[in-house]
């Protein structure tokens, strides 16, 4: 796959507890020729809808926002027709990276299916490498000036997105 800086999906999972298939909400923002050319957010419905109380703290996601909501199988054709074939970004790759591979596997979806790196770009890495002060999402944006409502997915997503296109 050719690596192109201006053209990548950027994507940001937000879980309502500590196993990686319990997604609760994604952000995907598609970026073509440096341009953001579509945002899909959804709210996800965890197995069992069981969240932990620490995660909604953060996230302001609770099992009430999510009962009625579809499950990450429901959602798959969505977010396989933003990924598909797309160098991917990710604010902490690692993880984002995980948990799409982990909530696939548990809804018995085969990741390769995708056809995306195996290893993602990092802005939390490219930042760090420029020795910034802290590479942590809503510090970032402010010393870049980019609107961030840190914990929203599709914010987050967003937000490295533009962090990307300016590193």
């Amino acid at each position: 796959m050719e690596k192109r800086k201006d053209s990548f999906a950027a994507i940001d999972f937000e879980l309502a507890n500590g196993v990686r298939n319990s997604v609760c909400s994604v952000g995907i923002v598609v970026v073509e020729n440096g341009k953001i050319v579509d945002e899909y957010y959804s709210l996800v419905r965890p197995p069992k809808n069981l969240y932990h109380w620490g995660n909604s703290r953060v996230t302001k996601i609770y099992a009430k926002h999510t009962k009625n909501s579809p499950n990450f199988l429901d959602i798959y054709p969505e977010i396989k027709k933003r990924l598909q074939g797309r160098n991917m970004v990710a604010h902490n790759e690692d993880f984002d990276r995980d948990v799409l591979k982990v909530v696939m596997q548990y809804y018995g979806l085969d990741i390769k299916e995708l056809n995306i790196p195996e290893k993602w770009e990092c802005t939390v890495e490219i930042y760090k490498a420029k020795e910034v002060e802290s590479a942590k999402l809503n510090r970032l944006c402010k010393a870049y000036n980019i609107e961030i409502e840190h914990h929203n997915a599709l914010s987050d997503a967003r937000a490295c997105a533009l962090l990307y296109l300016l590193s």
